[in-house]
């Protein structure tokens, strides 16, 4: 009886078990070549006298045969094998016979007779498929993520971010870059997102600070002499998770010395060229586009526009000034703006599909949002009725309005305006499929504010962060702390299909200018001798002109991918709570380990 003397006995690796080649790797050029593989069983076939197998491993598949009348013993032993087993096979590549060729497999025209066979560990039945087609819950994909990471479409993802930081690291080393680590246990960090804290045992009550970049580290380093640095650095931010963030992630980190922006720029293009040529084997025309921030907010309401659609934003402001429709007077008049998108092919959305994007634009605080279609030759308005004829002439002149289109229209402050537009306008451009695959659109924004003003705190932020050049046309504005919103940055970001891939800036190398801008944050003199004393005594020796880039790693292999949550291409990803399925991290710490740091866990209290 087929398997019922074998037994199915856990065996060890030996010195002659070595593996000959991956997987994916065999081809016809192997025939009649004694080979050893190795791996996981994917599948079981057993057809009567034949047993075939499909052994796994990360590059892919290759079927092994076992024939019943060839070696009883070792047919008996596949017959005992399931999925999931890891083992060990020795035999002999051959073609596949007639009409077994699988098309669909790299590997699909050979098979291996299998004349040895080792189980190396046995398995219990997995709680999903190993398969990319395998309907699997989010939730349980992390439970077991080691497991999901055997499925082909997320192996496959985890190799590419590997190749992707190997070319990395290829262009930056050909072009004089040092790869120099910083420090992970560092001081707190203010004007940022929260610090992830760690206790010293050491020094009590102190604690450090995990690092949510390595700015300053980097910037001493052009202070040392180290004119071009690089690292993949880990970065930590204790900030609310969305598709695109993990409270642990990686940047791409760059600094150089006696530069301008436009030599930051220039390398940093030439470093995407470089590497979408050789991952995705795409030319990039260079010089990439550029607007100023100014610019990207008026015509596209965000500073990271997808340029891969128009719709671009049109100001009808001192069109409707004093008209008799009181949403967009009086917002003209309370020093806001009105504007629209033409939304062409739009008319054809419902009432309810319309009603969605008015709950869209709300989302963004806007009041509401005003809407003008004409669908087939029937129009329909929310606002035309409370409008002159002229009124409502003059702003279908302004907005190219036709048939088939549809109008969207925000009258509010130019912040919820711009936020709740540019949110429509990609939202529409995705309802009417304009966004098209595997097209790249890359540009640079430029010319950001240098603070923004919190009307919350009552003082000053920095857009990007304090050590940020000012434009030296702005400087005279920062000496005398006048018209401070309107201070312009030398910052920079790359925007990749309407994603932030990256961004950088100037640095401040004065110490007298980034003593203004502490000023300017709201920070006495002896505030910032206190957080960053360190940098300004620095600053004394002599602080050539430098400039940095940093790429969000993991947000870059996710836009090089197609893929729109960057858990999918991270081992180990945190959900949304900042927690891992897992390992299920974080845990309550140990009393010993808490006494011993002097440290007391009191009960949470609602505010």
């Amino acid at each position: 009886m087929k398997g019922m003397v074998i037994s199915m006995t856990q065996e060890f690796l030996t010195s002659s078990d070595k593996r000959t080649k991956y997987c994916g790797e065999f081809s016809s050029s192997d025939i009649g070549k004694d080979v050893c593989v190795m791996g996981w069983v994917q599948r079981q076939r057993d057809l009567g006298s034949l047993i075939f197998i499909d052994l796994r491993d990360r590059t892919g598949i290759i079927q092994l045969a076992f024939d019943e009348n060839t070696n009883r013993e070792i047919f008996d032993k596949a017959f005992g094998l399931r999925a999931e087993y890891v083992i060990s096979a020795k035999g002999t590549v051959r073609p596949r016979g007639d009409g077994a060729v699988n098309k669909n497999l790299p590997t699909g025209d050979i098979e291996i007779a299998v004349s040895e066979l080792k189980l190396l560990s046995a398995a219990e039945t997995p709680p999903f498929e190993i398969t990319e087609d395998s309907p699997v819950k989010p939730e349980l994909r992390l439970r077991y993520r080691y497991l999901d990471m055997r499925r082909p479409d997320l192996n496959a993802r985890i190799m590419a971010r590997g190749k992707i930081a190997k070319i990395t690291r290829d262009f930056y080393y050909d072009n004089g870059f040092v790869e120099i680590e910083t420090p992970n246990l560092i001081a707190p960090t203010p004007e940022g997102a929260r610090d992830y804290l760690v206790p010293s045992r050491v020094h009590h009550g102190c604690f450090y600070a995990l690092p949510q970049s390595p700015q300053l580290y980097k910037q001493l380093l052009m202070l040392s002499g180290f004119d071009r640095y690089i690292q993949l650095a880990r970065c930590f931010r204790d900030e609310d998770l969305r598709s695109d963030r993990q409270p642990e992630f990686t940047q791409i980190d760059v600094e150089m010395s006696f530069v301008r922006q436009d030599d930051i720029i220039e390398i940093t293009e030439r470093f995407l060229k470089y590497l979408f040529k050789e991952f995705l084997g795409k030319d990039l025309q260079l010089p990439l586009p550029r607007l100023t921030y100014t610019e990207a907010m008026e015509r596209f309401g965000s500073d990271k526009p997808d340029m891969r659609f128009g719709m671009e934003l049109v100001n009808l402001t001192e069109a409707v000034r004093g008209c008799s429709f009181k949403v967009f007077s009086g917002a003209v008049e309370t020093g806001g703006s009105v504007r629209g998108i033409n939304v062409k092919g739009g008319a054809k959305f419902s009432r309810k599909e319309i009603d969605s994007l008015t709950e869209i634009a709300k989302t963004y605080r806007a009041k509401g949002m005003a809407w003008l279609k004409n669908n087939g030759g029937e129009i329909s308005s929310s606002f035309a009725k409370f409008l002159s004829d002229e009124e409502n002439r003059t702003i279908a002149e302004i907005m190219h309005f036709e048939e088939g289109d549809l109008l969207l229209i925000v009258a509010d402050a130019n912040k919820i305006v711009f936020d709740s537009l540019g949110a429509l306008r990609c939202e529409a451009a995705r309802r009417l499929g304009l966004i098209r695959q595997g097209e790249f659109k890359l540009l640079w924004v430029t010319e950001f504010p240098l603070l923004e003003y919190s009307e919350d705190d009552g003082r000053y932020y920095a857009k990007h962060h304090p050590f940020t050049m000012p434009m030296e046309e702005d400087l005279d504005a920062l000496e005398k702390g006048e018209n401070l919103d309107k201070i312009r940055s030398i910052a920079y970001d790359i925007v990749i299909n309407g994603t932030e891939a990256g961004g950088g800036s100037v640095r401040i190398s004065r110490p007298d200018i980034q003593k203004k801008v502490f000023k300017a944050l709201g920070m006495t003199e002896e505030e910032a001798q206190s957080k960053f004393g360190f940098l300004l005594e620095a600053y004394k020796y002599g602080a050539p002109p430098h400039a940095g880039m940093a790429f969000g790693f993991d947000r870059l292999v996710a836009l090089l991918l197609g893929i729109e949550d960057i858990r999918d291409v991270i081992a180990f990803p945190k959900v949304q709570n900042a927690s891992e399925l897992m390992t299920k991290c974080p845990t309550p710490g140990d009393s010993e380990a808490l006494a011993e740091l002097g440290i007391s866990i009191t009960e949470k209290t609602s505010n």
